[in-house]
């Protein structure tokens, strides 16, 4: 019985595709830092964000691109 109900929730999991765009939370969590922190960086630029409606959205890839500048900028020192 326990079968049959991971079978059924998976296919629903799998129906959605990985998210393009994601809130300043999600974006914060991704990089372990506070939401405050992450609002930080998008104010200074260090972190892509745009705004979609009212929204402010984080693309999906955004940190890791952070992420990836600032390990250069630490090999570079």
């Amino acid at each position: 019985m326990g079968t049959a109900i991971v079978d059924a929730v998976r296919p629903v999991e799998a129906a959605f595709p990985a998210p393009v765009l994601l809130t300043v939370e999600e974006a914060a969590y991704c990089l372990r830092v506070g939401r405050t922190t992450c609002f930080a960086l998008i104010r200074t630029g260090e972190l892509e964000s745009l705004m979609v409606g009212g929204l402010r959205r984080v693309p999906a890839d955004a940190p890791a691109a952070y992420l990836a500048r600032r390990r250069a900028e630490q090999q570079a020192a």
